[in-house]
């Protein structure tokens, strides 16, 4: 929320609007006084790594009065204030909206009791209002993902990475509790992530006669060698009757049917808690600033809207629409209408719990399906947090649709090597978590060794393949599309998913590893950012990795609060560097006394890292000291991020059903044969859809010598980094949200929402 808090004040100080805080919510509306006080560039410094909100928020039952809602309008009217920028959940934005339609209402009474007069009812007439969902459960219909939920999951990963491996060491069973009364998405997201082998959420009640089932399943997993079960439970779990399903149920229930060492953790308010995690800092400061767009652009006739980000693209949506939806889904479950309302929850959660189901429940071997297809998954170029999660869904996608599952390992050095084996369901048991890559990768392309690749083909009747990795996977797949002419082993569905933590890769706008190398970037920063507050007048200069692909430095940059980032892709010269130093020059005459700089590792090759940390050391004698930090390794290593786990899960899933569709599409007189330009195909997201493209078509829109995609989409977030650094830069509003309305489900095509 703070970093939405932040964005929302400087934008807002940006355009030349008078900007104030209310603290403590609608509590402090209502009391205004010293509650309600104009906020300046500096209040908001320092705040993006804290959790929770600065402002404060409490709940306020006066304000649901309408003597409540006529003194917050005073309050306002007094001050000025006809833009309302609310950040809550479905309650605060449901009471923000009755507050406006009752504006022109609360006006006159105040006129008639002579606490404002007829010229200020006039020139404070119409009350603008744009809500951002602030909210860990993520329950608000309309939106992929709202403020907060991210951070969430981060703290739960955390604690079931750590629990894993005590429940590991005394072979126990842990039912974990998570928050989500009304709306599973936490339980859900979290059993995704981390593979647990049973979940329970309110919007999907279990059958009648899940306790056996869930014994059977969780008795079958240790049988086949797994030391552990986890198992989770959303708060607002219940039983298909509407009986609640709790924890402590859970465990006796294991107890006595399996007597299993079994052990309970409510994880409770350490949900909300902690910091921000980057995606979350992103999601915020694009959010704020887009409300402050939306309240420009808003007439007396325009809907109060809510800003949100569906898929990776802004939108704006009005507020009523998402609030009576999200309504609908609890309708739904009060009715025992389960199925829709998963479907009313949007394709993202609809396609969490298909995923879920694909993944945790083996089908037994009679009743699973016999492909006769065998199908290769291999990791190429740098490991990047994720991988490992990709591989796992794929393989067990694959076995559910009845093909033979091969590894290679080290890439296709391994390949030409012949180190292939056939890889099983519970091989994979326990991949989602571990971070670099297991399978072990290299960044050799198979040029050299066709011949020898053919006929490693050959000799195991590999039929399909699926390459996980960077900028050298779509050269490989480049290559072996060309090689096709003169070996027809080539001739199979390939299909490729970006995973690298450049994010350099053409035809996606992300890649799986990008979002764990900036929480390592970010967290860093923070750090580095506390270390510079305490010494006073220091500037810190900060190498990312990313090859000539500046993302992980402009977007750590708006994470993190850096003053400047330095990219490959948007030149600078020696003024450039002459102005920022000026700006952190002026800015060690306020009271933020320290300034971050992030640079690319590629930006330029004359003004090294070396350099710029001279150049500021020199200019900025007397005013501030500096140091340099290179990141370098550590931003490849660590456990994957919530996201990373879960994005490599679904775009795995989704790659291995399109591998099966054109393996069935492919095969006539006995063999598999595709040579057409779409059989050799990248898997990517596209602002809110994800697409499968074929890499040769990819070709003209990349920069194969510093191995970039020509157009990047975040390029368009700089501009925020630098209004937010105080720079004086021209906004594109181009990229801003449209008005949308809220629908039912999007067609089938656009489902990265799913993301």
């Amino acid at each position: 929320m703070n970093a939405a808090v932040r964005a929302v004040v400087r934008m807002g100080i940006y355009v030349g609007a008078k900007v104030y805080f209310i603290h403590e919510g609608y509590q402090g509306m209502v009391d205004g006084g010293d509650n309600i006080k104009e906020a300046t560039w500096e209040s908001v410094s320092s705040m993006l790594q804290v959790g929770g909100t600065v402002i404060g928020s409490a709940r306020c039952k006066e304000f649901r009065t309408r003597e409540g809602r006529l003194k917050a309008a005073h309050n306002l009217v007094e001050h000025g204030i006809t833009n309302l920028c609310v950040i809550g959940g479905d309650g605060s934005l449901t009471g923000a909206n009755l507050f406006r339609e009752e504006w022109s209402g609360l006006l006159a009474q105040l006129v008639d009791q002579g606490l404002i007069d007829n010229e200020a009812a006039e020139r404070y007439s119409a009350l603008h209002i744009v809500g951002m969902v602030g909210s860990i459960d993520n329950d608000f219909c309309g939106t992929d993902m709202t403020i907060g939920t991210d951070s969430a999951l981060h703290r739960i990963i955390e604690v079931v990475d750590a629990i894993m491996t005590t429940a590991q060491s005394h072979q126990r069973t842990f039912v974990l509790e998570v928050m989500g009364r009304h709306c599973g998405y936490l339980a859900l997201v979290s059993a995704l992530a981390c593979g647990a082998d049973w979940v329970l959420i309110p919007e999907m009640p279990p059958e009648d006669g899940w306790e056996d089932k869930m014994c059977q399943k969780l008795s079958a997993t240790r049988s086949r060698g797994s030391r552990l079960n986890i198992i989770i439970v959303a708060e607002g779990a219940i039983d298909r009757h509407g009986k609640p399903i709790t924890s402590s149920f859970v465990k006796d229930l294991v107890v006595r049917n399996l007597g299993f060492d079994t052990r309970v953790t409510i994880l409770g308010h350490v949900q909300r808690g902690g910091t921000p995690s980057a995606f979350d800092r992103i999601l915020a400061s694009r959010m704020g600033v887009e409300a402050v767009m939306a309240l420009l652009e808003t007439t007396a006739n325009t809907p109060a809207y809510v800003v949100s980000l569906c898929g990776n693209q802004s939108v704006r949506l009005p507020l009523m629409e998402c609030v009576q939806m999200t309504q609908e889904v609890q309708k739904a479950m009060d009715e025992k209408r389960f199925e829709e309302a998963v479907k009313l929850r949007g394709r993202s959660f609809e396609n969490n719990l298909k995923t879920y189901k694909l993944l945790a429940h083996r089908k037994p071997e009679s009743q699973l399906p016999r492909s006769n297809f065998n199908v290769a998954v291999l990791n190429v170029g740098a490991p990047a947090a994720g991988m490992n999660a990709a591989v796992r869904s794929a393989v067990r996608v694959g076995i559910s649709e009845g093909h033979k599952m091969f590894a290679v390992n080290d890439g296709f050095e391994g390949f030409y090597k012949g180190q292939l084996r056939e890889i099983k369901w519970a091989d994979v048991g326990g991949w989602t978590g571990q971070g670099g890559s297991l399978l072990g990768t290299k960044r050799t392309l198979p040029a050299k060794y066709l011949d020898k690749i053919a006929e490693q083909i050959r000799n195991h009747n590999i039929n399909a393949l699926l390459v996980i990795g960077g900028f050298e996977a779509v050269e490989c797949l480049l290559q072996l599309f060309d090689a096709r002419a003169r070996f027809e082993e080539f001739c199979i569905p390939m299909c490729m998913l970006p995973a690298t933590i450049s994010n350099n890769v053409p035809g996606t706008d992300l890649s799986i590893g990008a979002d764990t190398a900036l929480n390592a970037i970010v967290e860093t920063c923070d750090r580095i950012k506390q270390s510079a507050s305490g010494t006073k007048r220091r500037v810190f200069i900060i190498e990312t990795m990313g090859g000539y692909c500046g993302y992980l430095a402009s977007v750590g940059g708006l994470a993190a609060g850096a003053d400047a980032a330095y990219i490959y892709e948007e030149p600078f010269d020696i003024r450039d560097l002459q102005s920022n130093v000026e700006h952190l020059t002026e800015k060690m005459k306020t009271s933020i006394q320290r300034g971050l700089v992030l640079r690319n590792e590629n930006s330029n090759e004359n003004y090294t890292t070396d350099f710029i940390y001279q150049l500021y050391s020199e200019e900025g004698r007397g005013v501030f000291d500096c140091r340099k930090n290179v990141l370098g390794h550590m931003q490849q290593g660590g456990a994957p991020s919530p996201f990373d786990r879960n994005f490599g899960t679904k775009i795995a899933a989704k790659a291995m059903q399109w591998i099966t569709k054109k393996l069935q599409e492919t095969y006539r007189q006995g063999r598999v044969f595709a040579n057409t330009e779409d059989s050799a195909c990248l898997l990517g997201m596209r602002r809110r859809a994800l697409i499968f493209q074929p890499v040769v078509q990819l070709k003209d829109e990349t920069d194969f010598i510093h191995r970039i995609p020509k157009e990047q989409w975040w390029l368009k977030l700089r501009p925020l980094m630098k209004i937010l650094a105080k720079y004086k830069t021209s906004y594109d509003v181009s990229d801003s949200g449209q008005l949308e309305h809220v629908v039912r489900n999007r067609p089938k095509d656009l489902d990265a929402s799913a993301i």
